[in-house]
């Protein structure tokens, strides 16, 4: 373990920021499956391939799903988990510029289309710094100069860790039951709680409601379980706790964007907001 922190840590705080002013290309297969906590001095895109990626944050647990990036400012600390070592991430560390985009600010993901898909494959030719005045710098700076005019809508792909200890509880019981059809009321009661304060307790801790965590959290596990491509999606919603196909779908399309036979298939999801 103490060899697997010296090399992240010798990559992360040496490689990437070393060179100020370069852009910092990585793609690599995730042969570990865990990249401890860390931050960087540039902004980070990260793009996965193959499975699902877990990033972490001080408040918020992201969930990136293979053919969607994240974006991580500059100075964010996180973790990196794959879910298989077998997950491709390919990285792109830009350096900031001064009066930047709003959208360079904010941590989100984003799904790729078929053109931001085709320049980062293009960029799979280069690892390292790419220095500035080459032609692959100037490539990798029109991807970054690309995103806020092509990623229009920042999925809810995420969840904000909770501060209160009985809140945690209450969250690993929605995780180890999400087959089955979890009631409000029911977990109130269960944990002692009434209606009321529960509901208060989530807003104050999560800033959202029990059924939005609980929606989320679900169709997150819908993912996982489509890239998996062992389940139909009539299994997979059953899986989640949704007895209703129709219903399964378009809570899935409300959040992702598609319906869960197109992701299962494979299809890009398409460029919005024009």
């Amino acid at each position: 373990m103490e060899q697997l922190t010296f090399k992240v840590d010798k990559y992360y705080l040496h490689k990437v920021d070393a060179d100020k002013k370069s852009i910092y290309c990585h793609h690599n297969i995730m042969g570990e499956l865990l990249v401890p906590t860390h931050k960087h001095n540039k902004a980070q895109m990260l793009y996965a391939e193959g499975d699902v990626v877990f990033v972490t944050t001080e408040t918020k647990s992201y969930f990136l799903p293979a053919r969607h990036f994240i974006w991580i400012p500059a100075g964010v600390e996180h973790s990196i988990e794959p879910k298989s070592e077998h997950v491709m991430m390919r990285n792109l560390y830009f350096p900031v510029e001064k009066n930047e985009d709003d959208f360079y600010k904010s941590e989100g993901i984003y799904p790729v289309n078929n053109l931001l898909l085709q320049m980062m494959m293009f960029t799979n030719q280069w690892n390292g710094d790419l220095k500035k005045g080459s032609p692959s710098f100037v490539i990798a700076k029109a991807i970054k100069a690309i995103l806020p005019q092509i990623c229009h809508t920042n999925l809810p792909l995420e969840l904000p860790q909770p501060k209160d200890k009985r809140l945690g509880k209450i969250l690993r019981h929605i995780e180890n039951n999400l087959g089955e059809t979890i009631l409000f009321a029911d977990v109130a009661h269960e944990f002692g709680f009434s209606e009321r304060s529960l509901y208060r307790l989530f807003q104050k801790d999560l800033k959202m409601s029990f059924i939005q965590y609980y929606t989320i959290r679900r169709i997150l596990k819908a993912i996982e379980l489509l890239l998996e491509r062992k389940l139909s999606v009539k299994e997979v919603a059953l899986e989640v706790g949704y007895n209703s196909v129709p219903t399964f779908s378009n809570t899935f399309f409300k959040i992702l964007g598609q319906r869960p036979s197109d992701y299962l298939n494979g299809e890009e999801i398409l460029e919005r907001g024009k």
